[in-house]
């Protein structure tokens, strides 16, 4: 959660860093493709984490809306409000290899 004292005491530069060129052996992958002074995509990012903690729910709404979805993924957020409805959801198929 990078809303947590350990991102948020990070400096400028160390979450900028670690955005523009990853963090080795931990999954988080490098994103910068300019050089370093160039990278303002990696910049823009260091500000958004910046934002997190004061984040409105409108603004995460206005995200969810700007953040295209698969059929797959809309048909399980449907079937998850349904759940959450307490209307009856049909149990998953399991499927058997052999």
């Amino acid at each position: 959660d990078m809303r947590q004292s350990g991102t948020q005491s990070l400096s400028d530069g160390e979450l900028f860093y670690i955005i523009h060129n990853g963090v080795r052996l931990t999954g988080m992958p490098a994103w910068g493709d300019n050089s370093p002074e160039e990278d303002l995509e990696s910049w823009k990012l260091v500000h958004f984490i910046r934002h997190l903690p004061h984040i409105t729910g409108e603004e995460i709404e206005q995200m969810n809306r700007l953040n295209p979805r698969s059929p797959r993924e809309s048909a399980e957020e449907d079937e998850e409000m349904r759940f959450l409805q307490g209307e009856d959801v049909p149990a998953p198929t399991q499927e058997h290899h052999h």
